[in-house]
């Protein structure tokens, strides 16, 4: 049975569930060839003040796995102040913190550490906007920065809820 959503964290219960990509997204970027890749997420909660996420890409063609993410959303009690906290299987640890504005989420980051064998060129910078759009689908786009890019859209995708 799963627990009462914890009151603090109401304001992002729109997160709340199973989505996937039924459309391929667009991952581009200026250092790599471009490709699509379809997604899927989770997102839930234990009854304490924090979601957890998973986020799981696979190639939209061979469906061969991909980029892994994984960790935990909080939201500051009383305020519209979001922090993720994020573990990549590429070996990259962050915190993103931004603003909740109703059903749109803008976080960028604010610290970004690196297993210390991570290959070139290092990853400086992640923003993320989340928003559910009119049609009820959840949208990301994902800006990236790296110590030979500046600040340039790097993923867009949107996933529909597939479970509450």
């Amino acid at each position: 049975m799963v627990p009462d959503l914890n009151p603090t964290l109401q304001p992002l219960a729109w997160m709340l569930g199973s989505w996937v990509a039924e459309v391929p997204g667009d991952c581009t970027f200026p250092t790599i060839r471009s490709f699509n890749y379809l997604e899927e997420v989770q997102i839930s909660h234990v009854g304490q003040p924090v979601l957890n996420f998973t986020f799981n890409a696979f190639h939209a063609d061979s469906r061969k796995p991909m980029h892994r993410e994984c960790g935990f959303i909080r939201l500051q009690p009383d305020t519209k102040r979001v922090a993720f906290v994020i573990a990549h299987n590429t070996g990259i640890v962050e915190v993103e913190e931004g603003e909740l504005n109703g059903q749109e989420l803008t976080i960028a980051s604010c610290s970004i550490a690196r297993m210390s064998f991570s290959k070139e060129p290092h990853v400086e910078q992640i923003t993320r906007k989340f928003c559910l759009n009119s049609e009820g689908m959840l949208e990301q786009t994902v800006s990236m920065a790296t110590s030979k890019q500046p600040l340039t859209q790097h993923l867009h995708i949107t996933y529909r809820k597939v479970d509450p």
